[in-house]
């Protein structure tokens, strides 16, 4: 065990250092009969982490993994709250050491989706405990795209094995977000309304080629268990969700401008790999990646082709700042002209002054949100970051003639 834990420690050290400082990503190792040997996560975070992923199973789908022998492919595995890992061992020779990467969220979760995750997982004192203690953590939990989470995971799995694997060669082994779920666990209560809701709201990005999805996809993800149809075979279940999904996604996007053409040619495509998909783990990131390209086409489609490219940009930005104040200033150093110019050449291409379009595009979310969701009136202004509720009632009435009380009692 020792020669062990010096070889271990020794691989964490390289391939700790191949990892950008700016980037949370810890590397862990543990022997093929699922003992704990080191880490390179820091000390206040390590039980907590490695404990979840006892909890969450990541420790079972580790030995099933340690104990394919034919498999010679990295394997990323997740759980139904979003958080991520990867798994590789040491070398083709000896698989006495498995490596997990992680874990990772893709985005950020909020506590509220978080707590709503997790219920079924703390039905005992022990992670109930462990629950508070995550939640303590949650500004320390690394998010990282799936894009730069896959690429160091082909890293560090490389320098182990000695191979040169390229992305189509990552094995995704985990479940569509607890679709097609494989343990014997508590099923969550579906709230049909809710879900209802949320659903609308996320095909509705996709009409509007909305590219600040990402909080509206994961409530719906993280809301949904899919597709209530039970059987023998968890893949068929979480594959017939995906289908169900992409065609209503589909539908959403020629509703938003794309083509019949288009759209049907598009999803049949994923709905064909969602059949080749021998794992159900592939599905998230199927699912995530058909979801991202319906609502960037429409984006593009629905995109003024008099916009210069500086003012597109800035367009672009405030779409994904929503959520926050947007000062003319930074848009200006975003694209490189002084705030004078950008004010006049943003007023000349769109017809509105700066201010007035960030009103209209937060007038626009919070829309979707009095429709979609249980927000009140108050938080909703506080969200798109509002100065005061007043105010957001005011611009609200201004733009759509309804105060928001009335829009959500007449549009939902």
């Amino acid at each position: 065990m020792d020669q062990q834990m010096t070889r271990a420690e020794q691989n964490l050290l390289l391939l700790q250092s191949f990892i950008s400082s700016g980037e949370k990503l810890y590397v862990w190792s543990y022997d093929a009969e699922g003992r704990f040997i080191a880490t390179s996560c820091p000390e206040r975070e390590r039980a907590v982490l490695d404990q979840g992923f006892g909890i969450l199973g990541g420790m079972e789908k580790l030995l099933q993994y340690a104990g394919e022998r034919d498999n010679a492919r990295p394997r990323i595995i997740g759980s139904p709250i979003g958080m991520q890992w990867a798994l590789s061992y040491e070398s083709e020779r000896s698989r006495r050491l498995i490596f997990v990467i992680g874990p990772v969220f893709y985005t950020a979760p909020t506590e509220r989706q978080l707590r709503l995750a997790l219920r079924p997982y703390t039905h005992s004192r022990e992670n109930a405990a462990w629950s508070v203690e995550l939640f303590r953590l949650l500004p320390e939990l690394p998010v990282m795209s799936y894009a730069v989470f896959t690429r160091y995971v082909l890293m560090v799995h490389n320098t182990l094995t000695g191979q040169q694997l390229g992305l189509d060669a990552l094995d995704d082994g985990d479940s569509w977000r607890g679709r097609g779920r494989e343990s014997s666990g508590p099923v969550p209560q579906r709230d049909r309304d809710k879900i209802y809701l949320a659903e609308r709201a996320m095909l509705q990005m996709v009409r509007n080629g909305d590219i600040n999805y990402q909080n509206i996809f994961q409530n719906v993800v993280s809301g949904s268990p899919g597709v209530p149809v039970q059987g023998q075979d968890p893949l068929r279940q979480a594959k017939t969700s995906i289908i169900v999904f992409t065609s209503l996604v589909c539908r959403a996007a020629m509703e938003g401008g794309l083509s019949p053409d288009v759209a049907y040619s598009l999803g049949d495509s994923y709905i064909q790999s969602v059949e080749d998909c021998r794992d159900s783990g592939e599905l998230s990131s199927l699912a995530y990646t058909m979801y991202h390209d319906f609502v960037y086409r429409v984006h593009h489609l629905r995109t003024n082709p008099n916009y210069s490219h500086a003012i597109q940009k800035c367009c672009d930005y405030i779409e994904l700042s929503l959520d926050r104040k947007i000062r003319t200033a930074e848009l200006a150093a975003l694209v490189g002209y002084t705030e004078y110019y950008l004010t006049e050449k943003f007023k000349k291409e769109t017809g509105q002054s700066v201010s007035s379009y960030i009103r209209y595009a937060k007038v626009e979310r919070a829309k979707v949100l009095l429709e979609s969701t249980e927000l009140s009136v108050r938080e909703i202004a506080e969200q798109l970051a509002f100065n005061t509720v007043n105010y957001f009632i005011q611009s609200f009435r201004e733009t759509t003639g309804y105060t928001p009380a009335q829009y959500r009692k007449k549009f939902r």
